[in-house]
């Protein structure tokens, strides 16, 4: 997890604040994984400073203040300073409350190559990803190099070590924005059987009139991936976008994406084989980029008891059995309660008891059943009996109870009395019969 810091400064009358997140550089390491003593990747410590964000009016300028570059430049720091705005970042407001939130900011940079560019060419361009961790706001933004300003010193300019750019006067590296895929809900968590909308978008800077706009969203579950939309459209064009569906009762709107940067996926009659890891691509001009979104499919259990009264026969023990019926995902907790009616606090029984084993049915559900014998001298009239069942898509636990009744004579013994007793009167009758 990585440290964020808010600055407050005043951008052409409006509360605007400098936001400051600290962040890894992300570099091939030249190693064999670990087999060699090397790494794949090595990280370094950076630092990406948005300028100038504007939030709501609720900041305090006397609880945050302007970010402020190194006295002294060092051409062996990494600052990026993001300049804003070149493009508009929905919701990147989120950032100025997330500390406030108690949440933490993931943040990571790397090299990024455009299509039909070489890794030296100038301007130079990078990848950034920002989260917020626990939901909330996530960015992948495309960073392009400005131009450094210009000073009349004969000092010659400063060029950062690690990456051999040229750093401004302040020491840092000056970038803008040029193409950003964001989700403003990175997970989602949906029942089966309902609808769903997957949100993503993309920002460009300079974007060409016309230009082809490309966007597929894949599903990654289990080590398994598959396609599951591609499209590619253009705006202002009399010809239908080349689509290609692979899920039922899914779609995205080629105007929307084209006019208003919506790439959002649209999914209808959700089953529990579509719950799994989402990948937005989109691709448009030389930028292609992507954003990922969780879908966490829930179902809760129907909790029910064996038994509509707890009435026991004579001294006969009871097996009581709760059953737990199709709910997703997998985990469950099934615990028994006991409570007398002199008691304040109930008794757990559930180390007395015992689990089936888990029964998945043909749509991706689970069920199970837990069993409790029950002896009439534990468990006198007026003692309730619960089954507690917890779940992740219930927000609190399911109780289903029963109160123990006064102890009935068994049945059987009265029916085998009753035929006795209708055997001697059949008898005695044809006994007279027999005398006349």
């Amino acid at each position: 997890m990585l440290t964020l810091f808010v600055f407050l400064s005043l951008v052409s009358g409006l509360e605007g604040a400098d936001v400051v997140l600290s962040c890894s550089l992300i570099e091939e390491g030249g190693g064999m994984g670990g087999m060699m003593g090397g790494a794949m990747f090595k990280r370094t410590p950076s630092t990406l400073v948005f300028r100038d964000l504007v939030g709501n009016a609720d900041l305090s300028p006397e609880l945050v203040t302007p970010f402020n570059p190194p006295e002294t430049p060092n051409a062996d720091e990494l600052i990026f300073e993001l300049m804003l705005p070149s493009i508009q970042i929905p919701n990147a407001d989120l950032l100025l409350h997330a500390d406030c939130n108690e949440q933490e900011v993931v943040c990571e940079i790397s090299r990024y190559v455009p299509r039909d560019a070489d890794l030296d060419s100038l301007p130079a361009h990078f990848i950034g990803s920002v989260q917020l961790d626990g939901g909330g706001i996530s960015l992948t933004l495309v960073l392009q190099t400005l131009h450094s300003e210009t000073t009349q010193s004969q000092t010659p300019p400063l060029v950062q070590s690690t990456l051999n750019l040229t750093l401004s006067q302040a020491g840092t590296l000056m970038t803008e924005v040029v193409f950003v895929v964001f989700s403003r809900v990175p997970s989602i968590v949906a029942p089966i059987g309902a609808d769903v909308l997957l949100d993503c978008g993309f920002r460009q800077k300079d974007s060409v009139p016309g230009q082809e706009v490309a966007l597929e969203w894949r599903l990654q579950h289990r080590g398994n991936g598959r396609k599951i939309l591609d499209m590619k459209a253009r705006e202002e064009t009399d010809m239908a976008p080349e689509l290609f569906v692979d899920r039922e009762g899914t779609s995205a709107e080629a105007d929307l994406l084209v006019r208003d940067g919506n790439a959002s996926l649209t999914m209808q009659r959700l089953k529990v084989t579509d719950e799994g890891t989402y990948i937005c691509t989109v691709g448009s001009g030389e930028f292609q980029t992507q954003q990922i979104v969780q879908l966490h499919i829930t179902q809760p259990p129907h909790v029910s008891l064996s038994e509509e009264k707890l009435i026991f026969q004579d001294s006969t023990p009871l097996k009581l059995i709760c059953h737990c019926q199709r709910y997703y995902p997998l985990d469950v907790q099934v615990e028994w309660f006991s409570q007398a009616p002199s008691a304040e606090e109930p008794v757990s029984l559930t180390k007395e008891s015992s689990l089936s084993s888990h029964r998945q049915h043909s749509d991706g559900t689970y069920s199970l059943s837990s069993f409790l014998t029950l002896r009439p001298d534990e468990h006198p009239p007026g003692t309730v009996v619960t089954c507690r069942v917890s779940h992740s898509a219930l927000e609190t636990p399911s109780d289903v109870s029963l109160t123990a009744e006064k102890t009935e004579p068994r049945k059987a013994l009265w029916t085998v009395i009753l035929m006795l007793v209708i055997s001697v009167g059949f008898l005695y009758q044809a006994f007279r019969g027999a005398e006349n």
